[in-house]
């Protein structure tokens, strides 16, 4: 019996510090969301004002996990925004020594997700999961 407590101990551990490495839970450099991205950090910085559905921009910013810039040169990605029941997808370009930018129609809404996919040039694809409306640390 106490090796099931110790078992079950050790999973709730692990499973909170796997949860935590995602999500940061601190404030991001540009105002934007954090999450990591197999080596890297993502910054999500989207349009958070306004309910109407309009073209606003996307941008990701790229560092690793001491918080130096990734060279964004020859990298390709895409951001997909689902509010509600409507999804958009756009298309992140380089714009800059750290950032990814794109532009798409959303809202800023509260049940807002973002999916980010980036491949730099000659890596795997790395891909983060946000909502950035949420309050820090959700």
């Amino acid at each position: 019996m106490k090796q099931l407590h110790v078992l079950i101990l050790a999973a709730g551990v692990f499973a909170g510090s796997t949860l935590w490495a995602h999500d940061h839970g601190q404030p991001a450099p540009n105002g934007g969301q954090l999450r990591q991205a197999g080596p890297y950090d993502f910054e999500l910085v989207v349009d958070r004002v306004g309910q109407d559905e309009k073209e606003k921009p996307v941008i990701v910013y790229l560092t690793v996990h001491d918080g130096a810039k990734v060279p964004t040169a020859g990298a390709s990605g895409s951001a997909t925004i689902l509010v509600g029941k409507l999804k958009t997808t756009t298309v992140l370009k380089p714009d800059g020594d750290n950032r990814m930018k794109g532009v798409a129609k959303y809202s800023a809404a509260a049940d807002m997700k973002v999916i980010v996919s980036i491949t730099l040039d000659g890596k795997s694809a790395e891909q983060a999961r946000f909502t950035p409306m949420a309050k820090s640390g959700q």
